[in-house]
């Protein structure tokens, strides 16, 4: 199996890899750290064009049309699942999971493992100090409260994830708040004649309010090479928007009281909160093993679902657990009691049951998509371009690099 996972991510999935292989002895998984999320899904499509692929592979969310797309690459894990009559259904797992990865008819091709959503991190003394009582609900609050902040000697309000800022201000800020992101039910229906809809006013009117903040020094972020995590846990910024997945890391590095609120809402917005989707990898079987591993594929991922795993996972990582089952168990060991900062991902992610428009985005080439994004996203905050603009010319862009993943594999 190839992963992503690293340092103490390693650590704890190199220990559910030990636990299966001691629990049974006809099979053994070894987990091979192949690099970031974009080098293991460029390696795995290389690999499966040379015959070589490994079993399984973690694919991140934004390559998941990538591979969906290519014929005969993979092996659907629900097929999979019931040529060895294991239990696995998609309504196994929770709903901002199972709708990222499902297929149009609601199957799932591959298994949702390691999943995070963005929260809204907050310094509970700053906001104390600055008489603020409780997190802004809304994006209006947060500008109002920037204000305040700003008065009691807080310059900078709110930072967001560095490298994904347009996963959280222009993905998640779209599913949560019941805005269609593109076409096509987000790219659920469709490869060809695929059309972002980002240029729409809830967008522009986000991002131009992150271009006030930004002039004023009240929202900072230097782009996706530099990580924001340090401007929060060093004081700098008193609110953050980042994946639950840093959850962790957070913990260990604040020397102050913090707490963890569901993301902001746009003030009068009446399908909000709708939901979040999942941000973070899937698990895909490939084609090309040996029959004879196939089973002991199918029985690793079942073992990886289970409550056990999942609860372990979640309780050691700050990902949040994938299916009902794991988090039910972690509520009965009073594990959210005593954390219940962990808990915030879940209710957003099960908020409402997804809609169309709000279980997922799948487009093809959604890394490119995001780095156009975030360049007009920078544009914005550096003054460069108004909202509309860099909006606009961002669809435009992106819409040329959907033509062209149509081109190659729409059929």
């Amino acid at each position: 199996m190839w992963t992503a996972f690293s340092g103490s991510l390693g650590t704890a999935f190199d220990h559910l890899v030990s636990q299966f292989n001691a629990s049974q002895s006809q099979y053994r998984v070894t987990a091979v750290y192949k690099g970031s999320y974009s080098q293991v899904l460029s390696d795995t499509i290389a690999a499966f064009k040379a015959h070589a692929a490994p079993d399984i592979s973690q694919i991140f969310d934004a390559g998941t049309a990538t591979i969906m797309d290519s014929a005969g690459s993979y092996v659907p894990v629900y097929k999979l699942m019931s040529e060895y009559k294991i239990p696995f259904s998609t309504g196994s797992f929770i709903g901002g999971a199972a709708s990222y990865y499902e297929t149009s008819g609601d199957q799932l091709d591959s298994m949702p493992f390691n999943s995070s959503t963005p929260v809204l991190y907050y310094n509970k003394a700053e906001l104390q100090a600055a008489g603020i009582s409780t997190p802004p609900t809304t994006w209006s609050e947060l500008e109002s409260d920037a204000s305040v902040l700003a008065a009691h000697g807080q310059k900078c309000a709110l930072s967001s994830s560095g490298a994904y800022v347009m996963w959280t201000d222009m993905e998640e800020f779209s599913t949560w708040n019941g805005y269609p992101y593109a076409n096509h039910q987000n790219g659920y229906t469709g490869i060809k004649g695929m059309q972002l809809k980002i240029n729409s006013a809830p967008i522009v009117d986000h991002l131009a309010l992150l271009g006030r903040l930004a002039s004023k020094g009240e929202y900072i972020w230097n782009g996706v090479s530099t990580s924001t995590v340090p401007l929060f846990t060093n004081g700098t910024c008193a609110m953050y928007e980042q994946s639950s997945a840093s959850l962790n890391t957070i913990e260990a590095a604040a020397k102050f009281p913090f707490g963890v609120a569901e993301l902001p809402v746009v003030a009068g917005d009446k399908a909000a909160p709708q939901n979040t989707v999942v941000g973070g990898a899937s698990l895909w079987v490939m084609s090309g093993a040996p029959a004879v591993h196939y089973r002991g594929d199918a029985e690793f991922l079942h073992f990886l679902m289970s409550a056990q795993s999942q609860a372990y996972w979640a309780s050691n990582t700050g990902y949040v657990p994938v299916t009902p089952a794991g988090s039910s168990l972690l509520s009965s060991q009073g594990f959210y009691s005593s954390h219940p900062n962990d808990l915030v991902a879940v209710k957003e992610l099960t908020n409402k049951a997804p809609t169309a428009d709000s279980r997922g985005i799948r487009l093809g080439y959604l890394p490119e998509v995001r780095q156009v994004e975030a360049s007009a996203i920078a544009a914005v905050l550096s003054g460069k371009q108004s909202a509309a603009a860099a909006v606009s010319s961002a669809e435009t862009q992106g819409n040329t690099i959907l033509a062209q993943f149509a081109s190659q594999y729409g059929g």
